[in-house]
């Protein structure tokens, strides 16, 4: 079964203090997320901040609307530095995702690298080249310019 990885970076120009408290609350995945994506959070969030162990489920319509339930856990995390989610259910037979903000000057570098496997064996190679790389691209790219939004240009 193929297996695949997609890694993005950014600057931001903020602190990693600042950067780390909007990424590390799941409220504000919503912020960063392209609205034609449907996302929702449907568990109860018992906290603001994520901590291993966590588990949060989710509605989202990734393909022509169609909503899927996708749960994830918080399966590490260093304070103001790295958290990664793994799904526990969803659409991938495998998915780890991890988030990490490195102090650069001027700023924090930002790196999100997900590591994947689409369902199907070969179908969900073919799907992965027809479409999921590419809609991974697409989310990450509105996670770009939104956190642009919010956070500002990087200059140093």
């Amino acid at each position: 079964m193929p297996f695949y990885q997609f890694t993005q970076t950014q600057k931001i120009p903020v602190s990693k203090q600042e950067l780390w408290l909007f990424v590390s609350n799941p409220a504000n995945l919503k912020h960063i997320t392209p609205p034609e994506m449907g996302f929702d959070i449907t568990s109860q969030i018992a906290s603001d901040k994520m901590y291993a162990g966590m588990i949060i489920s989710y509605i989202v319509k990734p393909l022509l609307g169609i909503p899927l339930t996708w749960v994830t856990e918080i399966t590490h995390v260093v304070e103001q530095s790295y958290f990664v989610d793994e799904q526990r259910i969803g659409p991938y037979a495998l998915w780890h995702h991890q988030h990490k903000l490195e102090e650069i000057p001027g700023g924090v570098l930002m790196t999100d690298t997900i590591s994947y496997q689409p369902p199907l064996g070969l179908f969900g190679a073919l799907a992965n080249a027809l479409f999921i790389r590419k809609q991974l691209q697409k989310i990450f790219a509105y996670r770009t310019q939104a956190l642009v939004k919010i956070f500002g240009n990087f200059n140093p």
